[in-house]
């Protein structure tokens, strides 16, 4: 019996490997692309500055002239670097609501968790508050955090009621979105013009006004949550199966949902406060990370993160060649792309259902 069973065991071994081989190159491939893109995106622009001169004031700044080096340390940088950060947070708070939630139409955009959070952000921004413990930036994303964790745990309760099904948390959370959109627009009729300009900014979703203030602390956030979303990844792999399955095995599926929703609401409520509301990352990104890596989170987390980083910086080099001379937001390139992948993606679930 064991001589029959060991070139099983053996030849299932041999295929496990194989098949973490292939997801580990294929984060390197991603991960490379990234690279790519981002670069690509630095010598994109109406300044005619070439790569090599690109690399070379990266690798040497010392050697570029004032004008050369702002453009490249001050604009250029800050631009690519938070097109890759906006799009790993949106990405993996996609992944994993979309995981602890069952829910494969589940994206921080299209459940509302981004709306909410720019309504948050738009209520600091017309009616300003003072502190002297924190910045103006630091009480609108504060803002933002409080108003994205209002509408997750808003759209858990929901999940959790009795005959809610995959449509009606899809349909309350278009609600939610319909209902903040509301209430920004009528902040915008109640501003003034300069507070309307900046209003216009986060409905528009845009990397324009990034610095390295807002890298660093976008940076912070993704660094802080991302470990914990890995090592939460093979218990969400088990609640993917089955909530009653996941409790057979031990998991704390209320603890792990909780602690997960916290996640999503820092990673949604940080990306949208710095550049806007931009959609459709959330929720694209996490499935064309399952259609190349498959249902194991523990690669679907890294995965969603790097394919959502190279969406938003493609979209970011879409957005300064589509019109020569003017920088189209980001937001309005990702809407276009999105929104006909996220019809595809209805009618599919339609038919599974």
């Amino acid at each position: 019996m064991s001589a029959i069973a060991n070139p099983a065991v053996l030849a299932a071994s041999h295929g496990y490997r194989r098949l973490l081989a292939r997801r580990v190159c294929l984060l390197l491939v991603i991960g490379c692309a990234l690279l790519g893109s981002v670069l690509l995106d630095l010598s994109t622009g109406s300044s005619g500055m070439g790569v090599g001169q690109l690399l070379q004031g990266l690798l040497h700044p010392q050697t570029l002239d004032v004008t050369d080096r702002v453009i490249i340390w001050n604009v250029r940088l800050p631009y690519a670097l938070m097109a890759v950060l906006v799009g790993a947070a949106l990405s993996l708070a996609g992944a994993e609501m979309q995981a602890i939630l069952n829910n494969p139409l589940a994206s921080p955009f299209t459940l509302g968790v981004s709306s909410a959070a720019a309504l948050g952000a738009s209520l600091v921004i017309v009616f300003p508050l003072s502190s002297a413990l924190l910045s103006r930036d630091s009480l609108v994303a504060l803002a933002a955090f409080v108003f994205a964790c209002a509408s997750m745990f808003l759209l858990h309760g929901m999940s959790r009621l009795r005959g809610a099904g995959v449509e009606t948390l899809v349909l309350f959370g278009i609600a939610l979105v319909f209902s903040c959109n509301a209430l920004v627009a009528l902040l915008q009729l109640l501003a003034t013009e300069d507070v309307l300009q900046q209003l216009v900014f986060w409905s528009l979703g845009s990397v324009a006004r990034a610095n390295w203030d807002k890298l660093g602390i976008l940076a912070l956030v993704l660094g802080l949550t991302a470990p914990f979303s890995l090592h939460a990844a093979s218990r969400m792999t088990l609640l993917r199966m089955g909530e009653e399955r996941a409790q057979s095995f031990g998991v704390d599926v209320r603890r792990l949902r909780f602690f997960a929703l916290l996640r999503i609401s820092l990673l949604s409520a940080t990306a949208v406060a710095f550049v806007g509301t931009i959609g459709f990352i959330g929720l694209v990104g996490p499935h064309i990370a399952r259609i190349l890596i498959g249902e194991d989170q523990r690669f679907l987390f890294p995965a969603s993160a790097l394919v959502g980083a190279l969406l938003l910086s493609l979209s970011s080099v879409v957005s300064k060649v589509i019109m020569p001379g003017v920088i189209v937001p980001v937001g309005i390139v990702t809407a276009l792309v999105g929104v006909p992948i996220f019809v595809v993606l209805v009618f599919k679930r339609g038919r599974q259902l």
